[in-house]
């Protein structure tokens, strides 16, 4: 025969793991979420006529990131004023590359923003030189 403490230790356990859904065997481990993370975020071509001129502005734009890291969307949240400059950044934003953000282990669509900075060179281009020749030609 039992000792009656032991007894009741038995019956205390099984009513625990009962109450957390367990019976001794453990459920499958939830994966922790991941944020979205940039891979590859080459910078925009410089429209070179803004940029000859020391023009520049920050565009920021919508980017719906899909599955695969790849945009699937990208638009213009707020405009650098120059529409020169937005086209550069969308287009060039389309080409980045990222690690979707996860969900329970499985890949999500996740919307951000990116602000893409449009800063004049310090020095003038040399092709600016060219298109000051074809401006007086």
């Amino acid at each position: 025969m039992k000792p009656l403490f032991l007894l009741a230790s038995s019956s205390l356990l099984a009513m625990t793991l009962a109450a957390c859904g367990g019976s001794g065997t453990s459920a499958a481990p939830v994966a922790a979420p991941t944020e979205l993370a940039a891979v590859h975020t080459p910078p925009p071509d410089y429209p070179i006529e803004l940029a000859c001129a020391g023009i520049g502005g920050i565009s920021t734009l919508k980017v719906v990131v899909g599955t695969e890291g790849i945009p699937t969307e990208v638009g213009v949240f707020k405009s650098s004023g120059q529409p020169a400059l937005d086209e550069a950044a969308q287009k060039a934003v389309h080409g980045w590359q990222f690690r979707a953000a996860t969900r329970n282990g499985q890949p999500v669509s996740q919307t951000i923003q990116v602000p893409v900075n449009f800063t004049p060179p310090q020095e003038r281009p040399n092709q600016c030189f060219a298109l000051d020749s074809q401006r007086q030609g």
